[in-house]
């Protein structure tokens, strides 16, 4: 379960732009009613992709990644490959969609 813990350490937006692989940052606050209403349909849909990395950025006025990405919404979710925006997602309620936009993201590579 992930629960509701928004971290406030945030990557810089150039540090996003260097991540590599599928990335989901979702921007909320652990007090956002709409947050936790959203938070099992995230949680349902995140766990079909486990190759997926999920970062909770605890956003709001002055927060510069939020701004970056014009979050005006919480939650908000951006989807990203390689440090590209793919898609996103505001207020999501069912897995459905979610799990259509994880899907638009590719696998990591396994090597064996």
């Amino acid at each position: 379960m992930m629960g509701n813990e928004y971290t406030t350490a945030e990557p810089s937006p150039a540090e996003v732009a260097g991540m590599h692989g599928p990335l989901v940052i979702e921007f909320g606050d652990k007090y956002c009613v709409i947050c936790s209403a959203a938070r099992p349909a995230i949680e349902k849909a995140m766990n079909t992709r486990p190759d997926v990395k999920l970062l909770k950025i605890a956003d709001g006025r002055g927060r510069p990644l939020g701004r970056s990405f014009g979050v005006k919404l919480w939650p908000t979710l951006v989807f990203l490959q390689d440090g590209q925006e793919v898609t996103r997602l505001v207020r999501p309620m069912d897995d459905q969609p979610i799990a259509m936009a994880l899907d638009s993201l590719a696998p990591l590579l396994r090597t064996t």
